[in-house]
């Protein structure tokens, strides 16, 4: 039963249904469960659904748990999508933004790839360090100038040639 209470948290999660999310959570579903896929209801939430991930974490869900197939955690998702207000929320629980998947990349190494400006910015603040590399050698600012991510790799050398916030 425990188990496909925890399924049923899942897909509520997946889907964004806050309330049904709410009910489950309230009759005992465990919020740091792992469904049959080997997933948590926090790591399939529906990336930008601010309000599911904020009533999981309120639950206690542990937003710095890896995926054990490749070692992202929650916030190289949010990080990865571009979605900073998801962002904000998980570090409020205590997201750690220096952990490394199973390449070596910190969620920052995601933002930077995908040109997610303001969301390296938030990184970048949270003491994320630019100048880390990943396991081929890459920090953030080579994702960003490799991907053709001008702006963003305009800020981060920027940042790291001065050590101050661009103006």
């Amino acid at each position: 039963m425990a188990y496909r209470s925890v399924d049923e948290l899942c897909n509520a999660s997946a889907s964004g249904k806050l309330a049904e999310v709410k009910t489950l959570l309230q009759n005992g579903a465990d919020v740091n469960g792992f469904n049959t896929s080997n997933r948590t209801a926090l790591q399939v939430v529906k990336l930008g659904n601010d309000a599911v991930a904020e009533a999981l974490l309120e639950a206690g869900a542990n937003p710095n748990l890896h995926d054990p197939a490749c070692g992202l955690t929650v916030t190289h998702d949010a990080a990865r999508e571009g979605f900073i207000d998801t962002l904000r929320v998980l570090v409020k629980h205590g997201a750690d933004v220096n952990l490394v998947d199973k390449q070596g990349n910190l969620p920052l190494h995601l933002a930077a790839k995908e040109g997610h400006l303001e969301v390296v910015k938030l990184l970048v603040g949270l003491t994320t360090d630019p100048k880390k590399s990943n396991t081929h050698n890459n920090t953030a600012g080579q994702l960003a100038h490799d991907y053709k991510r001008t702006d963003t790799a305009a800020f981060i050398d920027q940042y790291l040639s001065s050590g101050e916030w661009p103006k």
